[in-house]
């Protein structure tokens, strides 16, 4: 099966281009959604998130993202420590749900594929791409973060 990397900065279009992606019947994996999801479902995981941030990564057994986006994206290390973490679990989760599918190619969604050396393991990629302005608007729109925030998590990312 081929596997096809779709990525590109936050605010990029990656979402609208999958969308574009599975309205022809092509099953995608939405590799943010999925992290957020397994961060709390997988045991281990979770473990090790409150090992790295204490009790308050998460509240009533969800996870508390406002508290740990403040951490991560103040410090690069606890960045890199936390992608250590989740990004594993995401590629092995995202091997089984490729197992299941019974397209002639499946496209995985990740912000960071680039970054985290992981375009090597895809047949090709598609980079999705927007000026900074037009990102930081849509981000403000669908999130309602502040400009400040939305140029700290940017400035994690390859432009």
């Amino acid at each position: 099966m081929i596997k096809v990397g779709l990525t590109g900065g936050m605010g990029s279009g990656k979402t609208t281009v999958a969308g574009m992606f599975e309205r022809l019947g092509i099953p995608v994996y939405n590799s943010d959604i999925r992290a957020k999801s397994l961060m709390v479902a997988n045991p281990e995981l979770k473990k090790d998130i409150i090992a790295l941030f204490g009790n308050q990564a998460y509240t009533d057994g969800e996870l508390n993202r406002d508290f740990i986006s403040s951490k991560v994206f103040a410090d690069g290390g606890l960045l890199e420590k936390l992608n250590n973490l989740v990004h594993p679990v995401v590629r092995q989760d995202f091997k089984e749900w490729m197992g299941r599918q019974q397209a002639p190619y499946v496209v995985q969604e990740a912000a960071i594929l680039f970054e985290n050396g992981a375009y090597k393991e895809y047949d090709a990629m598609v980079l999705v791409w927007a000026p900074l302005e037009n990102r930081i608007q849509r981000i403000i729109s669908r999130d309602g973060r502040t400009r400040e925030e939305i140029l700290a998590r940017i400035g994690h990312q390859m432009d």
